[in-house]
């Protein structure tokens, strides 16, 4: 059994105390590490890094290299571009990758140490995504096209200069979707492509008007190549109205020529397709209950001879995350999140029993093993640590750092671990929480807190990093910082993501009491008087509700938070969202959208509220925070709006980060540390 690592704290108390407290200057000097592939070789490990250029308003990504057996990691693409998701030829002796390098967005392959660079797609709707066929002869790769030009680049050229010398720039729809999360819907579709790995003339693979694969946030490709290299599987939503369905399903289509055919069924979601290296399998994640993308995602395993399915994860409450393959296709490896951690487990491909891989406090991803099986590589990171790569032997013992990024960031600054506690809610189920206490903590000294609330709602705190909501940076600002899991967090089993359904100012609501009624009764050294609670998206609208719902916070912050839930509905992207968690249209239960409203409790409004919201947040639309600002106006309490004109839902460019993290604590500092 392997063991994943825990971040270990030494006690030394004057050479601590001397290290300056970790601000958001030290959270934009990290480096952010993802997308490790072992090459099949089994001698490399590439990842991307990207990193933060503060005076440039940037966040370039480079491609990195590193020994499996242990060495010093470098990069391998140059400063002056975005390069990423490098990805390896069977025979090791190249790398396919996405570069900005002749700029614009395309397919390049260099050899190992970055040299014979040569760029394979000029197309003029650019390409990403890109996947060696096993048998290496082609690349798979997508790309926003015009549905009526597919691969055709002159054709697609042709209406991109068109559109481009129009002389209007007015939008014109008939249907959903038409936005989503920071885009407008144009004429194009994201369709894969394949191209020979000498170049050439790239062939259309999934033709048509649907997204095919569809858009994905989650970090796992909806495409794989079948082991001989004859077959694609994706995932597409073909339902007329996608923005109320979660319906995608699995398609494979020959990628020579032939007819495309659909092979699952089911009215949930079906994602992320992945064949067996014997070619025998293929897995994927699903979700059953049609329209709940909170649904619990099940890892399935499809017998391609005999068309039998299996639901490998049925007896297990909690979610898969990510999977790989075992190099001999007897199992497979998988990640769930349980209770603020995720391991990283292994079960048979024919079912059974699971079992352990990897785990400890902490999250770890990213898994993939050598050929031999012998040796497994995965990212961890930590609450106070970001993400490294780390490889560990498949038959147990001690897990070595390939990666030591941020290491000298880290032993520059201060930073503490995270501390967790239950408590039971008003109808006695379980609560848990994190705590993240100021640097140099005294027990003795009297603290000023800050509840945290998350988004989603079904989302999580736990032992992992976060760059825009860093509970680091919070408490070395002085507060000691709960981050709390009420209902609807995942981690803690279907039942309790469910119980916030149709009820999202209820139970999490006293959920967070309950947490509230702890901080004051068994943290001494919290000052009770200078409490404040914050949250971004659910966790804003969680933060509006408080306003209209309790007095027991000196001070509140809400980031992209809903409001009006009626108006919302008419504005939001992805329709399927509040159809689920309130059981309809507003016009079909005007009941439930008012009562879990917040505008409707205005009356109530009293605590100095920050609104921040992003003009391009197509998921919570600025609007929501501009409703919101007006009543807290109108009320006559305390209350500052800032709005970011090119942000969307998240705060991403880093000079906005800097002044996204100055206004929070500015705002907390003048109401609570009075």
């Amino acid at each position: 059994m392997l063991r994943g690592l825990a971040l270990l704290f030494v006690a030394v108390p004057f050479a601590y105390s001397q290290k300056p407290p970790f601000d958001v200057n030290a959270l934009l000097s990290l480096r952010r590490i993802s997308d490790p592939q072992i090459s099949p070789d089994g001698r490399w490990v590439t990842f991307t890094v990207r990193s933060i250029d503060v005076a440039a308003n940037k966040r370039p990504q480079a491609v990195w290299i590193v020994p499996l057996q242990g060495g010093t990691p470098h990069s391998i693409t140059r400063p002056d571009e975005d390069s990423q998701r490098a990805r390896w030829s069977p025979d090791s002796k190249h790398i396919a990758f996405v570069s900005d390098r002749g700029g614009s967005q395309q397919i390049w392959m260099m050899d190992p140490e970055g040299g014979s660079a040569r760029q394979v797609t000029n197309l003029a709707t650019e390409a990403d995504g890109v996947l060696f066929s096993p048998d290496g002869k082609n690349l798979l790769f997508t790309s926003s096209v015009y549905p009526e030009c597919g691969a055709d680049d002159t054709c697609n050229r042709k209406n991109i200069d068109a559109d481009k010398s129009s002389p209007t720039k007015a939008r014109v729809y008939t249907e959903l979707l038409y936005r989503h999360w920071t885009s407008w819907q144009t004429p194009r579709r994201t369709h894969l492509l394949s191209i020979a790995v000498e170049g050439g003339t790239p062939k259309d693979l999934t033709p048509g008007t649907h997204d095919a694969p569809p858009f994905s946030l989650e970090g796992n490709d909806d495409y794989d190549i079948s082991p001989d290299g004859g077959e694609v599987c994706f995932a597409m939503n073909a339902d007329p109205v996608p923005a109320a369905s979660t319906n995608t399903d699995l398609y494979v289509v020959p990628i020579g020529s032939g007819q495309t055919r659909k092979i699952t069924a089911a009215p949930g979601a079906d994602s992320a397709p992945r064949y067996s290296p014997d070619g025998k399998y293929l897995a994927w994640l699903a979700q059953f209950r049609p329209g709940y993308e909170s649904d619990r995602w099940r890892l399935m395993v499809l017998e391609r001879s005999s068309g039998k399915v299996t639901d490998l994860t049925e007896n297990l409450d909690r979610w898969v995350t990510n999977f790989t393959w075992s190099p001999d296709s007897s199992s497979l490896f998988f990640t769930t999140t349980d209770r603020g951690r995720q391991a990283i487990q292994l079960i048979p491909v024919t079912g059974g029993a699971i079992r352990v891989a990897a785990s400890g406090d902490s999250v770890l991803d990213d898994m993939q093993l050598t050929r031999d099986g012998k040796t497994m590589v995965y990212t961890q990171q930590t609450g106070a640590s970001p993400v490294e790569i780390y490889r560990a032997s498949s038959s147990g013992g001690a897990p070595l750092a390939l990666t030591h990024l941020n290491d000298a960031v880290l032993d520059t600054y201060q930073l503490t671990r995270l501390e967790e506690f239950w408590v039971d809610s008003a109808d006695g189920s379980r609560v848990q929480s994190f705590v993240v206490k100021p640097p140099n903590f005294r027990p003795d000294e009297k603290y000023p807190a800050i509840l945290l609330i998350h988004g989603g709602p079904q989302g999580f705190w736990g032992h992992d990093w976060t760059y825009r909501w860093n509970a680091q940076v919070f408490a070395a600002a002085g507060y000691v910082v709960v981050e709390s899991n009420p209902r609807g967090s995942t981690g803690y089993g279907q039942k309790f993501i469910d119980e916030i359904n149709g009820d999202w100012g209820g139970r999490p609501f006293d959920d967070l009491m309950a947490v509230t009624d702890h901080i004051l009764a068994e943290m001494p050294y919290v000052d009770g008087s200078r409490l404040a609670a914050a949250g971004g998206s659910y966790g804003g609208y969680m933060a509006d509700w408080l306003e209209g719902h309790t007095q027991r916070f000196k001070a509140l912050i809400s980031h992209a938070g809903v409001y009006d839930l009626a108006s919302e509905f008419g504005a939001t992207e992805e329709l399927w969202f509040p159809l689920w968690e309130m059981g309809g249209t507003p016009w079909d239960k005007p009941e439930a959208y008012a009562k879990q409203s917040p505008n409707n409790y205005a009356k109530d409004f009293h605590t100095p509220m920050l609104v921040i919201t992003g003009e391009q947040d197509f998921r919570v639309p600025y609007t929501q925070s501009l409703e919101l600002f007006t009543a807290l106006q109108l009320q006559k309490v305390p209350s500052k709006l800032l709005v970011f004109p090119d942000e969307g839902h998240w705060v991403l460019k880093p000079q906005n980060s800097i002044l996204w993290y100055k206004t929070f604590l500015d705002w907390l500092d003048s109401w609570v540390k009075k």
